[in-house]
């Protein structure tokens, strides 16, 4: 393995194209390592996927269509339609929850079938163009994001965010961080409060590491601390990502923001979801329809693989919730600010 060329000091690239392979920067070593994995075909994209080295919905479809390109990286022409094949339904299968990965499988899976018969080297050659693609398309959805975010604050805002939601998340930049940086670089924040984010500790070992890189000043809390910070009002709003929007609004991310959305409700403080069109699934209704995640109990009964609950306890590991349509007081697109009833907005936006 080796470290790709540094990237400014306070800017984060989670993954990078390098000639005929990807690099990615293993998320589950930060904040103590920063370690890059060389990506050469299908089965370690997965398998990087599924164990978070790579994670946020934006980065998983990017780094997938890079993945499929690398299917046809080497072998002969005529098995080119069998290896798209079998990586796209291996790279589908990694995170149900995400649809940006069946977005960008579902763009390049296009790309394959207009180019079809093509020699494989040919057909490997517009995968990784439609990949760059992609990702220059996400960066520069995020750097929009920020900016249409940043105008729905006043100054000396104190906002919080849950789980990870920054450039580590996408192809650069961020959404819900991305909004949260552009507000700071215009003056309005005093502070960021992040959410720990159990039980994988996204906001900790994450969001924290990149708002440092930043400058932007913050405070991590524990996640039952929210309630008691907004009672307070030390809270004046509240960010976050999405991996999923289906057609009325309503919202899946990280397990947790469903709580904190009802917390702000209670409070008065307006929550904003901040995501790309590519987010959103407007062939599901409502989010009832949402495919949730479930990850392995031990995440929930160990802490770095150790145990911290008592011995024979079994787990259950929710990776997303849902949150209602009816908490949210806005969407940040890349188009910009989507207000309710979401359902005409969303279809508008598309």
């Amino acid at each position: 393995m080796s470290a790709p060329p540094a990237a400014p000091a306070n800017e984060v690239v989670p993954l990078r194209w390098r000639d005929d392979h990807l690099a990615l920067l293993d998320q589950t070593l930060l904040p103590a390592e920063e370690r890059w994995l060389e990506i050469r075909d299908p089965e370690p994209l997965a398998a990087a996927i599924r164990r978070l080295a790579v994670r946020g919905a934006p980065a998983i479809g990017v780094a997938a269509a890079y993945g499929v390109a690398l299917a046809l990286a080497t072998g002969p022409d005529e098995e080119s339609a069998a290896r798209f094949a079998a990586a796209h339904d291996l790279l589908l299968a990694t995170r149900p929850t995400a649809v940006n990965l069946r977005w960008a499988l579902d763009r390049q899976r296009a790309v394959f079938a207009r180019h079809a018969g093509a020699p494989r080297a040919t057909l490997f050659a517009r995968l990784v163009e439609e990949a760059r693609a992609i990702e220059a398309e996400d960066r520069a959805a995020c750097r929009a994001m920020g900016s249409h975010g940043a105008a729905l604050f006043g100054t000396g805002e104190r906002l919080l965010t849950h789980c990870n939601a920054g450039a580590l998340a996408t192809a650069g930049f961020g959404t819900a961080v991305g909004v949260i940086r552009a507000a700071w670089e215009a003056g309005k924040v005093e502070r960021v409060w992040v959410d720990e984010t159990r039980p994988l500790l996204q906001g900790a070992r994450l969001t924290a590491w990149e708002l440092g890189r930043l400058g932007i000043p913050h405070r991590l809390v524990t996640d039952s601390s929210v309630g008691a910070l907004m009672a307070r009002g030390l809270v004046t709003g509240v960010v976050v990502g999405a991996d999923r929007i289906a057609a009325n609004g309503d919202t899946a991310n990280k397990i947790g923001t469903y709580t904190v959305a009802v917390l702000a409700a209670r409070h008065g403080v307006p929550f904003y979801v901040a995501a790309p069109r590519s987010t959103f699934d407007l062939g599901l209704p409502t989010g009832a329809g949402i495919p949730i995640e479930e990850r392995r109990g031990e995440e929930v009964t160990h802490l770095g693989g150790r145990p911290v609950a008592a011995p024979g306890t079994e787990g259950f590991n929710l990776a997303f919730d849902v949150t209602p349509a009816e908490l949210i007081a806005a969407i940040v697109t890349e188009t910009g600010v989507l207000r309710p009833p979401f359902g005409p907005a969303l279809a508008a936006a598309v």
